[in-house]
């Protein structure tokens, strides 16, 4: 949904492609720290019945970070897998800086393709 709403912005006369670049980057990467906070701030209730995470998915979880490393985080911004992502970094406690790092490159070099992609279309 953000990719539709930033080319229409984009699509705009006075548009300014790198602040539209900056506030989509800036919008999403906030996103996905409101969801790696609700991971942190879930692991405490690990064990309980309501919570949404089995230990066998969270082993899952921490088996693909450690077969892929931090890294997986540059695809953040994939539909449907991004968010359970970010969550899981939460959940694992990758450093926030690294977090934010990786995400924030992923996210951003969605956007900076996108961006280019519709300079070229509309030209």
């Amino acid at each position: 949904m953000s990719e539709a709403a930033l080319v229409v912005a984009a699509t705009q006369p006075d548009a300014q492609p790198f602040q539209l670049f900056l506030a989509a980057t800036a919008g999403n990467v906030l996103g996905a720290a409101v969801n790696f906070a609700l991971g942190r701030s879930l692991l405490r209730f690990e064990g309980r019945r309501w919570f949404p995470v089995s230990p066998a998915n969270r082993r899952k979880a921490e088996a693909l970070f450690c077969r892929y490393g931090r890294p997986v985080l540059l695809f953040s911004w994939l539909p449907v897998i991004g968010d359970p992502l970010t969550l899981a970094a939460g959940l694992l406690r990758t450093p926030f800086a690294i977090f934010l790092a990786y995400v924030t490159i992923g996210k951003a070099a969605r956007y900076a393709v996108l961006l280019w992609l519709w300079d070229v279309i509309a030209r």
